[in-house]
């Protein structure tokens, strides 16, 4: 072989070793990428997992300040109710036992 076969071959030989590890270069970089990705996926779903219990513990609270609400307005109703006949029975015994007038607009 002549010197310029051999210088060929060796160039040949060269190209094709950078070649290969390039292509290995390439598909490690690649696994990195992919368990960095797989990584970066875990933590988002935890995160949105975590958003989502933190959305139904809302959700409850809500649902228990819609019931004290409830409660509450039923209760006001009643004290209503009651202060109404409470003056009802004022006025009925002041007209009876004081004679005093109680004008029905007043109560």
């Amino acid at each position: 072989m002549t010197e310029i076969d051999l210088s060929i071959v060796l160039t040949f030989f060269s190209v094709t070793l950078a070649a290969v590890f390039g292509f290995m270069a390439l598909k490690r970089n690649n696994k990195a990428d992919t368990k960095e990705d797989a990584s970066v996926m875990a933590t988002v779903i935890v995160k949105l997992e975590n958003i989502g219990i933190g959305i139904t513990e809302i959700k409850n609270e809500m649902s228990n300040v819609k019931n004290d609400i409830k409660e509450s307005r039923e209760r006001l109703i009643k004290v209503e109710e009651s202060a109404k006949q409470a003056h009802k029975r004022l006025d009925e015994h002041l007209e009876r036992e004081h004679d005093i007038i109680v004008s029905k607009g007043a109560s």
